[in-house]
């Protein structure tokens, strides 16, 4: 059974995935996998590693609050009414490795969208997300270095998409989310909205957008989002081009370094962040930027208790 509902060819999809932003309409809302009882037990189940349980300002506020947290000892229902009263949102991380029907779900999708891009498209390393969130929760304005969709499964929300140039992406942000997986970090400034493009995303739609576009989300209401990421051969090599050339500007910021994804300065640089991955030095870079600060109040739902 298909997961998209769009025509692929009727609407010239399959020709503009690769360059433009696209909504596009899927089944999702009526798999059972995103009944809110099945994430419920899904929540229960999940190691520490694979979830993030972040404290938001809500939608409107100016400054930027982004906190990490514990769920604790509450029931996947608790954890689900908490979101709905609170600034909060979960993302539960590479679902496909703590659910066999999730992973499945996944190697369907994208075996539908590798089918139905023009050209063809060879895409490897999927993973996938749950996000659920706050109706006032907003994710703030970053970008991925793998290609990414949002699903809309439950509720709506806002959609801001950026120019993937200067001065919304600049070379020194590639690289320092390559190598901190900082996403926080990325600077905005309201004038970047008259820039945007902005989708108004409803369950049963999909939206992807061209490789490095910054982005942020307002929620509209109670929401449950499905992300999926993946890459291509290039889109590899330029994420790994981006964290070499990052590692090097470390110690070495004034030095100036090609971008090229080819040929042995690339080589370089690819075994560079690929011997650092190895010895674990990039995850202590990134875990000492991380920090948990809360747990959910098991009494007041909603709330959270300051650690």
């Amino acid at each position: 059974m298909a997961i998209f509902t769009t025509d692929w060819c009727a609407t010239q999809t399959n020709k503009a995935w690769r360059s433009d932003t696209l909504v596009l309409e899927h089944n999702l809302p009526e798999n059972p996998l995103f009944s809110l009882a099945t994430l419920a037990r899904l929540i229960e189940t999940l190691p520490r590693e694979n979830y993030m349980l972040m404290h938001t300002g809500p939608v409107g506020t100016a400054k930027k609050l982004w906190e990490e947290g514990e769920i604790g000892g509450l029931s996947g229902e608790d954890v689900i009414e908490a979101i709905r009263r609170g600034n909060l949102w979960l993302l539960i991380r590479r679902v496909e490795d703590v659910s066999a029907p999730m992973s499945r779900l996944l190697e369907d999708i994208y075996r539908e969208i590798d089918a139905n891009v023009a050209g063809g498209y060879a895409t490897f390393n999927h993973i996938s997300d749950i996000l659920i969130s706050s109706p006032s929760a907003q994710v703030y304005y970053h970008f991925h270095h793998n290609g990414q969709t949002l699903w809309q499964v439950h509720g709506s929300k806002r959609v801001y998409v950026y120019p993937n140039k200067p001065p919304f992406l600049t070379q020194q942000m590639l690289e320092h989310t390559a190598v901190y997986a900082d996403e926080t970090s990325v600077p905005y400034e309201p004038w970047y909205d008259k820039e945007a493009k902005v989708y108004e995303l409803k369950a049963g739609q999909m939206i992807h957008w061209p490789l490095f576009s910054p982005h942020r989300v307002e929620n509209l209401e109670f929401s449950v989002s499905y992300t999926t990421q993946y890459y291509t051969p290039d889109i590899r090599r330029l994420a790994k081009l981006h964290a070499g050339n990052g590692l090097i500007h470390t110690r070495f910021p004034n030095l100036q370094l090609r971008d090229e994804i080819r040929g042995p300065g690339y080589a370089a640089k690819s075994l560079l962040q690929s011997g650092v991955r190895r010895l674990g030095l990039l995850d202590k870079l990134r875990r000492a930027r991380r920090a948990t600060t809360f747990r959910l109040d098991p009494k007041n739902l909603g709330q959270i208790i300051l650690a």
